[in-house]
């Protein structure tokens, strides 16, 4: 029988697919979280293998490449590499080719309640490309490739060897202030003089560095890329600058360095997204030693997962231990590295799906957002055990989160979350406040959904709260700051965009909050796309004033931006 119309059937099954999503799932998808799981992924431009399934609707070899670089530019972060399911819905064959083309055109077109964009109603994608992406999800997903050891190898450069490094300090740059920012569209960190607030250095790096991290010593930055590629950057030389690099995997979020009394700089780890798997390295080097797969059963269904990614990780200050999360499968790994020849690894179950995360204030509790499961999960460092499960908002994103003693619960850390407007407070002092230890003790109200980062430091009495992923533009390009003395009276809105004083018209997006070394001054992103204008604001804690504005023309879509001192000691 000859289909339906695309557009007779369009009205009636987007109203049936509206209601069902939404009594299915009932808990739609905010905007904010929609442009939180848009980023591209590396893998949109990397070779798969196009199997023939019959029972498909036919796609040339030209159609089929062309889906899957927008499956993976738009699709993957929510439905996962391999279709499962992440955020989104499974989108497997098993489950696509039942519905047929029609009906897949429709709910990609006017999308869901339960979340799923509207791509053709919006404008992000026409009629053509609606009928190519249903066709495509119909067929068995492709496997990005491997990347083991030969392939890692192949990638290291060792670009100054340790034996011709500097000996001591050759510039005169205060290197406890410095800040890494991520210059994310361009593949490349500025370092930034944080006394000065002159650009040091343009370093090449991986594409959309995610983080920067300090070795134990505080001489050398450690960035990794989303494309998996890692560049060590030695701080002494007379202009800061690259002497190592690797590539770990074909997408990748996390990198540290052993921290542990004897250990120092001796180590290094990452973790991929593809492939799960996460690779222990030379600390001076960043040769790589030891890989170790990911791919395993689930915390709660005990399902096998075919690729739990590797989310945040963590040096630990209590044992020669990283501290691995891995996202799928909701488990924090504490794996030993005393021995890497005979690796002992704790596997705890927490929750899923693990994110970022951090250190409370004393170090010894490590608190990681378990996001889609509205949790944050306590693990204790000293005894190596889950201490807690607390539940929170909706979708909490920390970063590393925010430690400051409060007023009545005293010591809290903090989380933002891109789901609700919430600022979620948990106890973290089991000894003189046991009452409030590893429980939600308040919630303060923001702006709104959108924040990826707060931050405050010992020396603030101040909470930053950013906004970034808020539809609202308003609200997108400025930041909470609550008063820890007087949380009850609100918020004050510091217009972040507007003192930036940019030209154009661009998102002006501000990001994340980084303090100094002093705890003085507070540095925020204004980030906007690549073609247009982008800066760097400074404010002054003490008196949420306009302090600086850096602007560079080389400046382009700058996102993160790591302190050094505060880094390296895991202080915010």
């Amino acid at each position: 029988m000859k289909s339906l119309r695309f557009d007779v059937l369009a009205a009636a099954v987007a109203a049936v697919l509206a209601v069902a999503a939404h009594a299915q799932d009932k808990k739609p998808v905010t905007p904010a979280e929609m442009n939180y799981q848009a980023g591209g992924s590396p893998l949109a431009n990397e070779p798969m293998y196009q199997s023939t399934n019959p029972k498909a609707p036919p796609m040339t070899q030209a159609e089929f490449d062309r889906a899957r670089q927008i499956y993976f530019e738009r699709c993957a972060g929510c439905h996962g590499v391999l279709r499962k399911g992440a955020t989104g819905k499974p989108l497997t064959p098993d489950l696509t080719l039942g519905k047929g083309t029609d009906y897949l055109k429709v709910f990609i077109a006017y999308g869901s309640a339960a979340g799923m964009p509207n791509w053709l109603t919006s404008g992000e994608m026409d009629e053509k490309t609606v009928d190519l992406m249903a066709r495509y999800i119909q067929h068995d997903p492709p496997t990005p490739p491997e990347f083991g050891l030969e392939q890692m190898k192949a990638t290291w450069k060792v670009i100054v060897p340790p034996e011709q490094r500097p000996k001591k300090k050759m510039n005169n740059y205060n290197i406890d202030n410095i800040f890494s920012t991520t210059l994310r569209d361009t593949g490349e960190v500025a370092l930034i003089d944080g006394d000065t607030k002159k650009i040091i250095n343009i370093v090449k790096t991986g594409y959309a560095v995610h983080i920067s991290r300090l070795s134990a010593s505080g001489r050398y930055l450690y960035v990794i890329g989303r494309d998996g590629k890692i560049n060590m950057i030695d701080l002494w030389m007379e202009k800061p600058d690259n002497v190592a690099e690797v590539r770990i995997g074909l997408e990748a979020r996390s990198v540290d360095t052993s921290k542990f009394k004897g250990y120092e700089d001796k180590l290094a780890i990452a973790g991929s997204y593809w492939p799960p798997q996460f690779t222990i390295m030379k600390g001076d080097t960043l040769e790589p030693l030891k890989i170790v797969a990911t791919r395993g059963m689930t915390v709660d269904t005990q399902e096998y997962h075919p690729e739990p990614r590797v989310a945040s990780i963590v040096a630990s200050h209590y044992k020669p231990e990283f501290v691995v999360n891995v996202k799928e499968t909701g488990k924090t790994l504490l794996v030993d590295y005393s021995n890497i020849d005979a690796l002992k690894i704790t596997e705890i179950g927490t929750a899923r799906f693990l994110h970022d995360g951090g250190f409370d204030s004393t170090k010894r509790y490590f608190m990681v957002a378990a996001n889609q499961s509205n949790k944050i999960a306590a693990v204790d460092m000293k005894e190596g055990k889950l201490q807690a499960l607390i539940d929170v908002g909706k979708i909490p994103h920390p970063g590393r989160g925010a430690n400051f003693v409060h007023p009545k619960y005293g010591p809290v850390w903090s989380t933002g979350h891109l789901g609700d407007e919430t600022v979620s407070l948990i106890g973290t002092d089991p000894v003189k406040n046991k009452q409030y230890a590893f429980k939600e003790v308040a919630k303060l109200k923001g702006q709104g959904g959108g924040s990826l980062f707060l931050k405050t430091h010992p020396k603030s009495q101040h909470l930053y709260v950013d906004t970034p992923l808020n539809p609202d533009p308003k609200i997108s390009q400025s930041v909470a700051v609550f008063d820890i003395k007087n949380l009850d009276k609100g918020y004050t809105v510091l217009p972040i965009a507007e003192w930036a004083g940019l030209k154009d018209d661009g998102a002006k997006r501000v990001v994340q909050p980084e303090f100094n070394k002093a705890g003085d001054e507070v540095w925020f992103a204004v980030w906007s796309a690549k073609n247009k204008e982008s800066a760097l604001v400074v404010v002054d804690d003490k008196t949420l004033k306009l302090k600086a504005v850096i602007k560079d023309p080389k400046l382009i879509t700058p996102t993160g931006h790591f302190n050094v001192y505060n880094t390296q000691r895991d202080v915010y």
